[in-house]
């Protein structure tokens, strides 16, 4: 039997798109305890809330929920436990040198298996103000509301 191409992501942050402005990416892998990839595994995680700050050279990801997995018996870590996410130096570089100059921030985006590994992809993020989120609001309602006549009118009909 063939193993599929592309494992399922585990969690998607869909209100980082929302609240931020979100600009270049990178994919980190994550240095996981044993328990925590079982629970990924079982599709058991939250992005919502998370961030990554850079401490002493090296990016660490917060706020990130992996519960407990069920069957465990060992692993005390903490649900919301900090981890370390795993780039090269010069990305490392390149990501501190961008916060610190521009007053960016880190926000992960989506987490997912690649060949078996746990990688999390992380983005640059630029906070929105609320006016911007209606704005984007309201642009996305007038692009459905334009896709609806085109599809009405290519069914023939003139509601």
């Amino acid at each position: 039997m063939k193993k599929p191409d592309a494992e399922p992501v585990v969690a998607r942050n869909r209100k980082a798109a929302h609240d931020y402005q979100l600009g270049e990416s990178w994919e980190a892998g994550m240095v996981l305890e044993g328990p925590e990839v079982k629970a990924l595994r079982a599709g058991r995680a939250s992005l919502v809330g998370g961030f990554a700050q850079v401490e002493n050279g090296e990016i660490w990801l917060h706020g990130v929920h992996i519960p407990q997995y069920s069957q465990s018996r060992w692993f005390n870590g903490g649900s919301r436990r900090k981890r370390k996410l795993l780039l090269h130096r010069a990305q490392i570089d390149k990501i501190e040198r961008k916060v610190n100059e521009s007053g960016l921030t880190i926000v992960p985006t989506s987490l997912y298996f690649k060949d078996g590994r746990a990688k999390v992809e992380i983005a640059l993020a630029r906070g929105k103000k609320t006016w911007d989120k209606r704005n984007a609001l309201a642009e996305r309602e007038a692009t459905r509301e334009v896709e609806r006549a085109v599809n009405r009118r290519l069914k023939g009909r003139s509601d």
